[in-house]
């Protein structure tokens, strides 16, 4: 099984512009709010009146309550569906899928030569830039990323200094 690995804001930022619209939008709810992209695409349109979004995480089934930016808001109203904000292609009734932005962000990776970027990366963000804005409490990204235990919680928070540590390590068993 492939593990989705951090990258650096900068290399988001050129994988998100090489995108479909709809995926880097997506991609970047995610990224704002910790959130893994199956619960993002399952946000119905009806949130967008009040920003305040209240669901169960499909992954833990724990309750989650989100309230987005105004801004954020009427951005979202203007592509979204009658149904959900990420509406599937051929379908309203039904909401984008996961594989759509997977395959998505893989291709965008690729043209970058950038490997083990999913949509998972954007979560990883996320946690990493919390754990630098709090001041390195673990419990507050444990709260933000919504998990029960805190070494889960580290993985992401920490996932750039495992990253530029698996590099090195990488490295010096390569003879450089």
């Amino acid at each position: 099984m492939s593990r989705s690995r951090w990258v650096c804001r900068e290399d988001m930022e050129h994988i998100l512009a090489a995108c479909t619209w709809e995926n880097e939008l997506a991609l970047r709810v995610s990224m704002s709010y910790g959130l893994r992209i199956g619960d993002v695409l399952r946000m119905p349109s009806t949130v967008l009146k009040t920003g305040r979004w209240s669901f169960r995480e499909e992954k833990t089934g724990k309750r989650r309550r989100v309230t987005l930016s105004k801004a954020l808001c009427r951005y979202l109203v203007g592509i979204s569906g009658k149904v959900y904000v990420f509406e599937h292609r051929t379908d309203w009734h039904k909401h984008r899928t996961r594989q759509a932005v997977f395959k998505d962000i893989k291709r965008a990776a690729r043209l970058f030569r950038i490997e083990g970027v999913s949509p998972h990366t954007a979560r990883k963000i996320y946690g990493v830039e919390q754990y630098r804005l709090s001041g390195g409490n673990m419990k507050k990204v444990q709260k933000l990323l919504n998990h029960s235990d805190e070494a889960v919680t580290a993985l992401y928070a920490l996932a750039d200094q495992l990253t530029k540590a698996r590099r090195r390590g990488r490295g010096r068993a390569e003879g450089g």
